[in-house]
């Protein structure tokens, strides 16, 4: 089988989805692989490297043509892709169901990859996991650049240095690395979900639990690890918790997503209002709607009493060489797993439910259930 790489050519994405490592590794398994002419210089990666690994380098459509298997970061154009071939890379399926219709007439078999099922079996293939957690981290990094002043509490002949307060809001893998992130640096960290049994998390990384306790917080989890919609008063009872809270911090970080769906709005305009001069906000779901009212994407907002907001549409590709080697193992191992030696090729069983999860397009058509109209 052949396993083509592309080149990314969406907006701010510097990612690549192989890396000389796994490269070599797709070879081992008797894959050819092709990768397309710059594919990996956003990462820092040479096309010597992928040369020397065993790849073939060149242009778009040779590299295309009569591949089995694709792989990406994000969804390419459907123009070009070989018709039969499987698709597998992060599609967005819920904001981007015309470009699955064309995937789907042009017998492409797309795999969405951040569908991958949250259980123990697909830990190491899990996406949306490995670039949250890098995530997580930058926005942090950021938030102290913007910040401008010191993280950690300092005490020195001329005075004492006071501790940064952060306060994390969502708690799902980016928002705990972002928490630990936080720590590492010194600040006093505070962080709220809608999900309890994130609440032991909070506390194993030293930061202190903010929560609405109900009855409705006791099943805002779904069997598939996301945070469920809430009601209108329990939004209310976490407004008020939030209003009291936040007018200490310095630093807001908010992770908040919810699958298919806006992202929920968790910090109104009146409540960066009570935030001291010099407060900064990161809004990490700036691109489904963000979770902060003024956020806008790509762009640093002063609102008039000195409180900045910022929010980077895609973060993990900041970080394009970690980001881009965690994500290409992903891959390596949802393609190892496949895998079959005596054919040399990707089998994907039906009947197995990580299979079932990704698969959104077969046979011509739309297949997931989730995204049939």
């Amino acid at each position: 089988m052949k396993i083509a790489v592309a080149r990314e050519t969406a907006p701010n994405e510097r990612r690549v989805a192989a890396t000389p490592e796994t490269v070599r590794k797709l070879i081992a398994l008797g894959a050819e692989v092709a990768v397309e002419t710059g594919a990996g210089a956003g990462a820092n990666v040479p096309d010597a490297a992928y040369a020397e690994a065993g790849a073939t380098v060149g242009a778009r459509d040779a590299v295309l043509a009569g591949a089995g298997l694709i792989l990406g970061v994000q969804g390419p154009d459907p123009v070009g892709l070989p018709s039969g071939a499987m698709l597998a890379a992060s599609l967005n399926p819920y904001q981007a169901k015309e470009r699955l219709a064309a995937y789907a007439a042009s017998g492409v078999e797309a795999l969405a990859m951040e569908f991958m099922p949250r259980i123990t079996r697909a830990q190491s293939m899990d996406i949306l996991s490995s670039q949250a957690n890098l995530s997580g981290y930058k926005a942090v990094i950021d938030a102290a650049e913007a910040y401008g002043r010191a993280f950690p509490m300092m005490m020195t002949a001329a005075g004492t240095v006071s501790a940064a307060r952060v306060f994390v809001m969502g708690v799902g893998v980016a928002g705990l690395q972002a928490i630990a992130t936080a720590r590492r640096l010194g600040a006093v960290v505070s962080a709220t979900d809608v999900r309890l049994a994130t609440k032991e998390q909070i506390l194993s990384l030293g930061g202190k639990p903010v929560f609405v306790e109900d009855d409705e917080t006791k099943a805002a989890e779904t069997a598939g690890g996301y945070a469920r919609e809430m009601s209108d008063a329990y939004k209310a009872k976490q407004a008020a918790l939030v209003s009291e809270t936040i007018a200490k911090q310095d630093i807001v970080i908010t992770t908040a997503l919810i699958p298919g769906r806006p992202a929920p709005k968790l910090v109104s305009a009146a409540q960066v209002a009570t935030m001291k001069p010099g407060s900064v906000i990161i809004d990490m779901s700036v691109v489904q709607g963000g979770n902060v009212e003024g956020s806008r994407a790509d762009e640093r907002v002063v609102t008039a009493n000195g409180v900045t907001i910022m929010g980077f549409s895609n973060y993990a590709s900041r970080l394009a060489a970690d980001a881009s080697a965690l994500y290409s193992r992903n891959l390596l191992t949802f393609v190892t797993t496949f895998w079959d030696r005596d054919s040399r090729s990707l089998k994907l069983p039906d009947e197995d439910e990580i299979v079932q999860a990704v698969r959104v397009t077969a046979g011509g058509q739309i297949v997931h259930p989730g995204l049939k109209s």
